[in-house]
C-alpha cells in the first residue's frame, strides 16, 4: 500500500460521507509556523517546560507562566493553512459534522469552520480568576506581564487547560457525542498533500 493509494481510499471514502469528524492536534497548524509540542523542535524539547503551562506556574508564578505563555502560545500572525482550509470547504459541502481539536490558535475557526469542538480551550478568550468577567484577547494589550481585570484587580487567566487540570466536561461530551455518530471519523496530524483528496 502506497501513500498516493491510502490518500485516494480516504478520498473515496470522505466522498461518501455525510457525518464526518475530523479530530487533530498541533500538527495540523505547524504548517502555519506554530510548532508543536514533543518533536525535536517544538516547544518541549527541553525536559520540564510542561511546567510553565501549568496550573501549579498560574498560581504560583504568574509572571513566568505569562512570559513563557506571550512568548510561546500567541500568533497573531498565523493563517490558516491548506489543511484548516480543505476541512471548512468540506463541512460547507455536508461532509463534515465537526472538528475536534487539541489546539487553542483559532485558525480551524478563521478558516470558515462553524462547528469546531476545542479540547483545550483557546487563547482568544480570558477570565478573571476572582470576579469570572470575561475578556478577549485586548486584555493582553497591557503594559503589565501578567493582565488585571479592570473591574476588581484579579489575575485574568486564559481559558484554556491547562496541565494539573481537567478538560471542559462540556466540550469533552460534545466531542464524546459527535465522535459516537460519525460515519467516517479523521485523525489527522496535517501536512502538505490533504488538496490530494481530491485528485
Amino acid at each position: 500500500m502506497t501513500i498516493s493509494s491510502d490518500i485516494a481510499r480516504l478520498g473515496q471514502w470522505l466522498k461518501q460521507a455525510e457525518k464526518g469528524v475530523f479530530f487533530g492536534g498541533a500538527g495540523v497548524s505547524t504548517d502555519s509556523g506554530i510548532p508543536d509540542f514533543r518533536s525535536s523542535s517544538g516547544l518541549y524539547r527541553e525536559k520540564g517546560r510542561e511546567y510553565y503551562l501549568s496550573r501549579a506556574c498560574l498560581l504560583q508564578e504568574p509572571e513566568e507562566f505569562y512570559r513563557f505563555f506571550r512568548q510561546n502560545m500567541l500568533f497573531p500572525n498565523a493563517a490558516p493553512n491548506a489543511v484548516h482550509k480543505a476541512l471548512a470547504r468540506w463541512e460547507q459541502e455536508g461532509r463534515l459534522q465537526a472538528v475536534v481539536t487539541q489546539n487553542i490558535d483559532g485558525l480551524h475557526q478563521a478558516a470558515g469552520s462553524k462547528r469546531v469542538i476545542e479540547l483545550h480551550g483557546t487563547a482568544s478568550k480570558y477570565d478573571c480568576t476572582v470576579c469570572r468577567a470575561s475578556f478577549g484577547p485586548e486584555i493582553l494589550e497591557t503594559p503589565e506581564l501578567v493582565p488585571r481585570c479592570p473591574r476588581c484587580g484579579g489575575t485574568v487567566r486564559p481559558r484554556v487547560t491547562l496541565y494539573g487540570e481537567p478538560l471542559d466536561g462540556f466540550s469533552f461530551e460534545d466531542a464524546r457525542q459527535v465522535i459516537a455518530s460519525a460515519d467516517l471519523l479523521i485523525v489527522g496530524r496535517g501536512g502538505g498533500s490533504i488538496e490530494d483528496l481530491w485528485a
